[in-house]
């Protein structure tokens, strides 16, 4: 045998035995990296197996093939560190979680994907501060800024990194059919009065820009909640909106009567409600299903020509319509240029309730794009680590979503789930349809808002 030959079966012979005996090198994917940025000296253990048999208990919301795809995620940390996740998902989660923590039975992490829950047990004094142990200079090097400051949380000695921010889904996107716009010559827009003018253009050629449908059942106006905060995040700034959405106190709330929330509903009223603008018109907004509504884009001649929603109504595009042939997307774009290019998602934060040295490399290991990187690549995930590399993604649509979430100045979570249930999955949904529909005016509208905003 070779010079050549005998040095590469030496070097395969040390990558086998000490994969065998829990050595972990910089090659190794998905798992454990002995190279990693950052890490805290408990991950860095766990990388070298001293952490091998124990368990980290975890429960979320994930079931069906969510459950697959997160298990598949961390199953070659798993067999690198020989530490057992096991995660148990519950579509019952909001409503189990939180007499299981206050009743002493807590998960080692829980999956939150409103943080307004998390809030209340992180006032609590239930949640563990993940930055006692996690390195600062990695999480700001591996997080856009807004991120962090939306896992900072006030306890009640103080503000604390309530969790890390996992798996997210992006909503700033306007959908469009492909070979429509290529036939009629119409250019994607980049800002909000190239959008105004797109739509004037096609409404001048005979046809209708947007489709918009906000029933739901018993969630009916949840998406004129999205275009609110969209707007919101596009007139005015970020304080604004974290004192409406998800106020620290009573004296720091921002009223929906306030003139940022109504200016910010004026601007989508005139969208939405200018001759011609929407399919049907106003009063098909309210009784045209969500699923339903983008399914126009469709037809030939193309009943509309965009629709804006979050990344997840693909599924409910025409069966066999392919992206990039048959429809694409842009990003929705800013109003102000003083407030950037925001980006309205929705996701999950990992908070950690039981501070042992395996949970604390659990949780490093998630501050990671690598935790995610399987999911990535099968498709249903968005990764909001800056590590994360475009190619890990296997779908085309969610790599260019990702791609747009890398451009944002600024990440902001969905208002209404961060707002107290009675108005965010209440008197928020049923305040929009009732000004959409017509039956109350917009002042009513706000008004009857705020009321339900508890007072305690």
């Amino acid at each position: 045998m070779s010079k050549k030959g005998l040095v590469l079966l030496l070097v395969l012979v040390i990558l086998v035995v000490g994969s065998s005996f829990g050595i972990v090198t910089a090659q190794d994917a998905t798992g454990c990296a002995a190279d990693w940025t950052g890490m805290s000296a408990e991950l860095t253990a766990a990388c070298a197996g001293e952490y091998s048999g124990t368990v980290v208990t975890m429960t979320g919301p994930f079931t069906d093939q969510d459950e697959v795809n997160f298990n598949n995620s961390v199953a070659a940390f798993e067999e690198q560190t020989g530490i057992d996740i096991q995660y148990t998902g519950t579509k019952e989660f909001e409503a189990i979680i939180t007499p299981t923590v206050e009743g002493g039975a807590s998960p080692d992490i829980a999956d939150f994907p409103q943080p307004g829950l998390l809030l209340n047990l992180v006032r609590g004094g239930y949640v563990i501060d993940v930055s006692t142990f996690l390195d600062a200079a990695w999480l700001e090097q591996n997080y856009l800024a807004s991120w962090r400051d939306m896992a900072s949380m006030p306890g009640p000695d103080g503000d604390i990194t309530a969790g890390i921010w996992a798996r997210f889904n992006g909503k700033s996107l306007v959908w469009y059919p492909v070979q429509a716009f290529a036939d009629a010559g119409y250019e994607v827009p980049t800002t909000w009065d190239e959008m105004i003018a797109l739509s004037d253009q096609i409404v001048a050629d005979g046809g209708t820009p947007w489709c918009v449908g906000i029933e739901s059942g018993a969630a009916t106006g949840w998406p004129a909640t999205d275009w609110i905060e969209e707007v919101m995040l596009r007139t005015t700034s970020l304080e604004n909106y974290d004192n409406w959405s998800f106020p620290a106190d009573a004296a720091s709330r921002l009223p929906f009567s306030s003139p940022e929330v109504t200016a910010a509903a004026t601007t989508l009223g005139d969208l939405w409600f200018a001759d011609n603008y929407v399919l049907g018109g106003r009063e098909a907004i309210a009784s045209t299903f969500f699923g339903d509504a983008p399914v126009p884009m469709f037809d030939d001649p193309a009943g509309c020509y965009m629709h804006k929603q979050g990344n997840f109504i693909t599924s409910f595009f025409p069966e066999g319509t392919v992206a990039g042939e048959d429809y694409s997307f842009f990003y929705l774009p800013p109003i102000d240029e003083a407030y950037g290019r925001p980006f309205l998602v929705a996701g999950d934060i990992y908070a950690m309730f039981n501070d042992r040295p395996e949970v604390r490399a659990v949780i490093d290991f998630f501050t990671r794009g690598e935790s995610l990187r399987a999911w990535l690549e099968s498709g249903g995930a968005l990764s909001p680590h800056n590590d994360t590399q475009l190619e890990w993604y296997g779908s085309d649509v969610e790599r260019g979503i990702a791609e747009l979430v890398s451009q944002a100045t600024s990440v902001r979570f969905d208002g209404s789930d961060l707002m107290p249930g009675a108005v965010g999955a209440g008197s928020f949904w049923k305040g929009m349809t009732d000004w959409i529909s017509g039956t109350v005016d917009l002042e009513t509208a706000l008004t009857e808002i705020d009321a339900a905003w508890p007072t305690e």
